[in-house]
This record gives C-alpha cells, structure tokens and sequence, in this order.
C-alpha cells in the first residue's frame, strides 16, 4: 500500500473511532466548561485534562524518539502573530457556545440526526474557505503580516533550553510537569474516577492524537511524496471535506478529508447500534441565526488560530509549541466569556 492510501484509511479508522467516542463520551470542551462553570458538574473537563496529558506524553515520546518531526507541522514555527491567534481563539471560543460545541462535535451530533449540526457544519466549512483563500483571505494576512514576530524560542523546551535545560532533558521536564499536573487535576475529583466510561475517553482520544502524529510523520513519510504531518484538526480538514465533495475531480483526499468523514461515519454507526439515533431540528428562526453565526465565528476564529479546540486545544499543545498555549487562552476565554459575565449567550426562551 502507497504512503498517502495509508495515511488516508488512517485517518478514516481514527476518525471512526473518534466518532464512536465522541457519541458515547460526549467529548467536548464547551460542554466541559459549561458543565464546570455553569452547571458544577466538573467530570467532563476531566476527562478532556486527561485527554491532554495523554496527548502531550504520547506525542513527545514519539518525537523523543525520532519517529516522527513535530517540527513539521504548522503549530512549531518560528514566526507567528500572538494578537491573530488569541483573537482567533477569541472568536472560536465564543462562536463555539453560540452553536452549542465545536466543529468536531457538530461532525459527531450530525451521525446522530442533529440537523442543527448540518447547519453548523456547512456554514462553519464556508467561513473557513473564505478566510483561507476567499473574501477575508487578504484582511486575515494583512493582520498576521503586520503583528507577526520572530521568536527563538517558540515551543516550551526550547524556551527552557534559553535558561541552559537542552535537549531530551528539556522535553522531559516540560512535557512531565504538565502532564502531572493534568492528571493530578483530573483523578483529584471523586467523580470522575467513578466514571470508566470518562476516564477511558480522555485516554482513546488522547492516544488517537499520538496516532495521527504517527500515522503521517512516521509511516505515511515518503522522502519522494512527503505529506504534511498533522493529526487531529477540523476547521480547515471540514472546509476541504466540502471542496472536495462539490469539486472531487482533480483533487485529492487526505488525512483531513479521511477523518472527518470517519467522525461522522464512526457517530452514525453508534448512534444506529445504540439507538441513539434522532432526527432533531431547530426550534425557531432565531435558534438557527445564532447558531449559524456561532459556526461563522468558529470558521473564522479556527483558521486565525490555526486549530480549534480539538486542533489547538489538544493537537497544538502535544508538540509544546508556544502559539498553540496563546490560542487555546484565547479559546477558553472566549469559551467563559459566552458561559459567563456580561457577554453570556442568554438560553433561548421555550416557545
């Protein structure tokens, strides 16, 4: 089997697993913090902690040795703009609780009959092509041209490497401290480790980032058809799932492509073998207003933070880069900001 027709049933496996785990967990990180900010139930924040931890220890066991580059990828360069990526994660953030969860989520309430995420999900793929390549295009690198720095240090070892830490000692120190601290945060609640189901899901979907890293930086490499390595991400993978499924002649699936048509794919399967499955709409013309714009802003938001909470938020912060910390801040700020405060997104009155 060639590189890419392995990297792409790859993706499609990942995706399908992730789809199943997703439905079954309710893995999310709007429905964490609503749950923790709003609601006191703390076990699903736990459950995306743990996912993290297992995320970032996973993956830098894999670059530790040498079977994969994270240096490759799009979250561990020398020069990015700090006000683009919190304000994209700003965006995300707040969008992401007007459409009531993320892009992935939508993927996987959709497998369920969710309607309301079809919306999501087409409006949230324009968004995402406009601010790529389309309308907003231009704004978008005028701002990231006019902000960006040059920084020597821009993952978390190389920043300990300037204080005389290097090396494999770097790595170690910075991704242990924060993993136990991640899963000291997430076994500390009672709850939580009462919950197999949810201390299960933050390890799958912790390991299926590692394996994404894995599957394109080290068995899809190909010195004569390299292809980027990356891992979990949906705002620009859903955005080319359209593309590709309007305009396939010529073009060419990828890992991208590949699991969001497995998350779906993956949801819709469970859903169907659970009896889960529903048809659901919206309730008013008001609901469907701000959801969509809720999934604009997280098209949007996604591409100027180069990831969502999934693409940053767990795929971002498993290579240490220093941009991915500054755009899930912006993310969960914008994430408590539409929970709470003065820009709380007011529930919708019941007809």
């Amino acid at each position: 089997m060639e590189s890419t027709q392995l990297v792409i049933l790859a993706g499609l496996v990942i995706g399908l697993v992730y789809g199943c785990v997703g439905l079954l967990s309710g893995f999310c990180l709007m429905s964490s913090m609503r749950g923790w900010l709003a609601e006191g139930d703390g076990r699903l924040v736990r459950t995306y902690a743990l996912a993290i931890a297992v995320a970032i220890a996973a993956s830098q066991l894999l670059a530790g040795r040498g079977m994969v580059d994270l240096g490759k990828s799009i979250y561990l360069q020398p020069t990015f703009s700090v006000p683009v990526l919190f304000l994209g994660g700003l965006l995300f953030g707040y969008g992401m609780v007007l459409s009531n969860g993320c892009g992935s989520r939508a993927l996987v309430l959709l497998g369920r009959g969710n309607l309301r995420s079809f919306v999501v999900v087409i409006v949230l793929a324009i968004a995402a092509q406009m601010t790529l390549k389309g309308l907003i295009a231009p704004a978008r690198i005028a701002l990231v041209q006019a902000s960006q720095i040059t920084v020597g240090a821009n993952s978390l070892p190389s920043v300990l490497a300037t204080l005389g830490v290097t090396g494999v000692v770097a790595r170690a120190l910075a991704a242990a401290v924060i993993v136990v601290a991640l899963i000291l945060f997430a076994f500390a609640h009672p709850a939580f480790r009462r919950s197999p189901g949810q201390v299960a899901a933050g390890v799958i979907v912790g390991l299926l980032v590692a394996g994404g890293w894995y599957v394109t930086g080290y068995l899809g490499a190909d010195d004569f058809n390299p292809l980027p390595v990356t891992s979990l991400t949906f705002v620009a993978p859903i955005a080319d799932s359209l593309q590709y499924a309007m305009l396939s002649t010529g073009l060419t699936p990828n890992f991208g492509i590949a699991t969001v048509g497995g998350v779906f794919a993956g949801s819709l399967l469970t859903s169907l073998a659970t009896g889960r499955f529903k048809l659901e709409g919206y309730s008013s013309p008001r609901h469907m207003l701000r959801s969509g714009t809720g999934a604009a802003l997280m098209g949007i938001g996604g591409v100027m933070a180069f990831g969502c909470s999934i693409g940053q938020g767990l795929t971002g912060i498993s290579t240490l880069a220093v941009g991915s910390f500054i755009a899930v801040a912006g993310i969960v700020l914008g994430t408590a900001a539409g929970l709470r405060g003065a820009l709380r997104v007011q529930p919708l009155a019941v007809a």
